[in-house]
């Protein structure tokens, strides 16, 4: 199957999965790459604006990874991950959303200042 996009981590969510046990590591990776062929919901989801989140269940505990598509570059679609959370309650914190929004802000502001040089 052909992928839709590729994922890069930025500093935090790749921090976050490091410290996460093998087994839950291995199983949010394999739903990032599941969600990369396939248009699921429960691995990928549009939560606000641009935000976007992958979503994993595993051992009856709930893993976001915060994201956002980043179009601009000539070939490859990428889909930036911020950082991530355990998620304890059913409705995102609104803090999380804005946190992931003004990393996908610092990462296009930063991207047109590298591309100007």
């Amino acid at each position: 199957m052909k992928e839709k996009f590729i994922v890069q981590f930025l500093e935090e969510a790749a921090e976050f999965i490091d410290k996460l046990d093998e087994k839950t590591r291995d199983k949010i990776i394999y739903n990032i790459q599941k969600s990369r062929v396939s248009n699921d919901k429960e691995l990928f989801k549009k939560l606000k604006g641009e935000i976007w989140e992958f979503r994993t269940l595993y051992n009856k505990t709930h893993y976001r990874l915060f994201a956002f598509w980043d179009k601009t570059g000539n070939t490859d679609t990428v889909v930036i991950s911020t950082h991530g959370l355990i998620k304890k309650t059913d409705k995102t914190p609104q803090g999380e959303l804005e946190k992931a929004e003004n990393l996908r802000k610092q990462y296009f502001n930063l991207k047109i200042t590298h591309n100007e040089q």
